[in-house]
């Protein structure tokens, strides 16, 4: 993740930073439960992530959304390993910020 951008965005605020990843990261578990072949709202859940991936600067997310949206269920699981992956990105972010 390129949490400078994030950073840059909010004019370097980092408590602006923390709350908008936050957030990213409480909604991801409600993202990931649709992430299924089998929902018929996986599509429109990608493009969620998408933007919202884009938006805090997570474009290895964003990318593999832009993919499994215009693709096929097969591109789901890349979905859902970017989502984990970001998530710990943002743990990680937010235990060094908190550590000062």
């Amino acid at each position: 993740m390129d949490f400078s951008y994030l950073e840059g965005f909010l004019g370097g605020d980092v408590s602006i930073v923390l709350e908008v990843i936050s957030l990213f990261a409480q909604q991801a578990p409600a993202w990931d439960e649709k992430l299924e072949a089998g929902d018929p709202e996986w599509r429109a859940v990608v493009h969620t992530i998408k933007g919202a991936a884009r938006g805090i600067g997570a474009n290895a997310l964003g990318d593999v959304c832009q993919t499994a949206e215009f693709g096929a269920p097969e591109d789901l699981p890349p979905v859902r390993a970017a989502l984990a992956a970001a998530v710990a990105e943002i743990a990680a972010y937010q235990a060094q910020k908190a550590a000062g």
